[in-house]
């Protein structure tokens, strides 16, 4: 690339959610280097301060990752985008977290664009933010969704009012692109 060709989220602030323990490991390692491979500055943003536990395949202990700030000592207007990652038990405390939800309501209230993976819908769906939207997700959650008031399909990625969805990590080659696009698109 030459000095004079821009990358596509140079100037682009992206938040990634991480829960203390429970978050997929790919799902919050690859979105989060794909944004940043992008030329977007990355924050993660968790429940509490210091190190988050990740895991592989929901059972098995992954890396620890620092956390940069908390939900409680930021603002929506400290990101241009967020990224939901997965896992099962990550999501679950993602969704219970007030400040986490509060956050992602926000942002989507300033027609800022998300991307959530695999069960990370859950906070979507916690934010009020599925109803009248087309998503995709872990098979498990599609009756949440659709009790929430979204329309839940079976696709690689769904992309639907700035808000990027796609099923689990087999999809996370399709969902990186499309949010670097998205994300791209509303800077």
């Amino acid at each position: 690339m030459s000095d004079s060709e821009q990358q596509p989220l140079e100037g682009t602030t992206v938040g990634v959610f991480l829960a203390p323990e429970g978050t997929e490991e790919v799902e919050f390692v690859e979105p989060k280097g794909a944004v940043s491979d992008a030329g977007a500055d990355v924050g993660v943003v968790g429940g509490e301060s210091g190190e988050a536990q990740t895991v592989n395949d929901d059972l098995e202990e992954g890396e620890s990752y620092e956390v940069d700030k908390t939900f409680a000592e930021v603002s929506a207007d400290e990101y241009d985008a967020l990224i939901v990652p997965g896992g099962t038990v990550g999501a679950d405390t993602l969704r219970a977290n007030d400040d986490a939800v509060e956050l992602l309501q926000r942002h989507l209230a300033g027609d800022k664009p998300v991307g959530a993976i695999c069960h990370g819908p859950w906070t979507l769906v916690e934010a009020d933010a599925v109803d009248g939207r087309t998503v995709t997700s872990y098979p498990s959650l599609q009756t949440d969704i659709r009790n929430a008031g979204g329309e839940w399909v079976d696709e690689e990625v769904v992309t639907d009012g700035g808000v990027v969805t796609s099923r689990d990590p087999n999809d996370l080659e399709a969902f990186c692109e499309a949010i670097v696009e998205e994300f791209a698109a509303a800077s």
